[in-house]
C-alpha cells in the first residue's frame, strides 16, 4: 500500500484505462437526459450522448452533494487512509464544496483519515492535466504535501482555451443572449473561450468559421505559452465527439511547436452537457491563464 493516493471525480475526463492503470479512484457526477438519470459511469449511455444533443435532446446535471461525496470517499480509504483530492472548479459547480465538507465530516469521525481537497479551478482535461502532472510526481517519489503545493501553485497557469460549433447550449448555459446565438450562427460566428483564475467560464473573441477557430485555439497556445514551452512535454486535447478536429489540432501543435506527446479524450456528459457536441478544448500550461 502506498502511502497515500490520488483521487478525482469523472469531470476530469481522464480515460478510465489512465485512472484504472494508475490506481486513481474517481467519483462520478450524474447527468439527465431524456428523463433518465446516468452517471458519467454508463458507457453505453455515454457512447450514444452527442447523437442524442444532435437530436435536439437537452441533458440536465447536477452536483455531487455532500452524502454521495461521502459515499465515495469511504470506499477510497479502504485502500488508502491518506488521500490527495483533484476536486472540479468551484466556479462552475457546487460539487468541490461538498467533497471538501464530506472529508472534514470523515476526519471528525476517522483520526486516522487525511484527506486534502484541493479545487483545481479547472475542468475536463484541464483538470484532468492536473491529475495527470500529480500522478507523475507521486510516481516519481514526491510526497503529498509536495504534490499539493504543485497543484494550488500550478493550477493558475494551466491553460484551457475551447471553442464551440452549436452556440445553443452557451445560450442555455447563460453565456450567450438568445439574440447573440441566433445572430452569431447566421453569419457563423464562433467563440473563444478560456477557464479564468477563477475557474469560471469567460469569452475571450470570435472569429468567423470552424477552421479559424481551431487555428486560433494554436494562436493563442502561442501567445499564452512563453517562458512554459520547455515544460509542455504532453499536451492535453479534448472534445465533444469530433475527433478528426481534435487531431487537427494536435498536428497542428506539432509542426508549429515540435510537441509530439498528446493526451486526447472525449469530453464526459457532465461537460458536455453545457458545451454541446463539437467542442474542442487545448490543455497545456502557460504563464497565465
Amino acid at each position: 500500500m502506498s502511502d497515500y493516493i490520488i483521487m478525482t471525480d469523472s469531470s476530469a475526463d481522464l480515460p478510465k484505462s489512465y485512472l484504472k492503470e494508475h490506481n486513481v479512484p474517481c467519483i462520478s457526477l450524474k447527468y439527465t437526459i431524456d428523463g433518465i438519470v446516468y452517471d458519467n459511469d454508463d458507457d453505453e449511455a455515454a457512447a450514444t450522448f452527442y447523437q442524442k444533443l444532435r437530436n435536439k435532446s437537452m441533458p440536465t446535471t447536477s452536483q455531487v452533494n455532500p452524502q454521495e461525496a461521502k459515499q465515495g470517499m469511504l470506499k477510497a480509504i479502504k485502500i488508502c487512509k491518506n488521500i490527495l483530492f483533484i476536486a472540479f472548479s468551484s466556479g462552475l459547480s457546487g460539487t468541490c464544496n461538498s467533497f471538501m465538507l464530506a472529508a472534514q465530516e470523515i476526519m471528525d469521525e476517522m483520526e486516522d483519515v487525511n484527506i486534502k481537497v484541493i479545487d483545481s479551478l479547472s475542468a475536463s482535461l484541464g483538470q484532468g492535466l492536473l491529475v495527470y502532472k500529480a500522478v507523475c510526481m507521486k510516481e516519481a517519489g514526491a510526497s503529498k504535501e509536495e504534490v499539493a503545493e504543485w497543484v494550488e501553485k500550478y493550477r493558475y497557469n494551466t491553460v484551457h482555451s475551447f471553442t464551440v460549433d452549436d452556440l445553443d447550449h452557451l445560450y442555455r448555459g447563460g453565456r450567450l443572449s438568445k439574440t447573440a446565438a441566433v445572430v452569431g450562427s447566421m453569419i457563423n460566428l464562433k467563440p473563444v473561450l478560456h477557464v479564468d483564475n477563477e475557474g469560471k467560464l469567460v469569452n475571450m473573441f470570435n472569429v468567423r468559421g470552424r477552421k479559424k477557430s481551431l487555428n486560433a485555439l494554436i494562436d493563442f497556445m502561442e501567445k499564452s505559452m512563453g517562458s512554459y514551452r520547455e515544460q509542455n512535454d504532453i499536451v492535453f486535447i479534448s472534445h465533444g465527439d469530433c475527433e478528426e478536429d481534435a487531431k487537427y489540432v494536435a498536428d497542428e501543435v506539432r509542426k508549429r511547436f515540435g510537441i509530439d506527446k498528446f493526451m486526447i479524450n472525449q469530453i464526459g456528459p457532465t461537460i458536455g452537457s453545457h458545451t454541446g457536441p463539437d467542442v474542442i478544448a487545448l490543455i497545456y500550461l502557460g504563464e497565465q491563464r
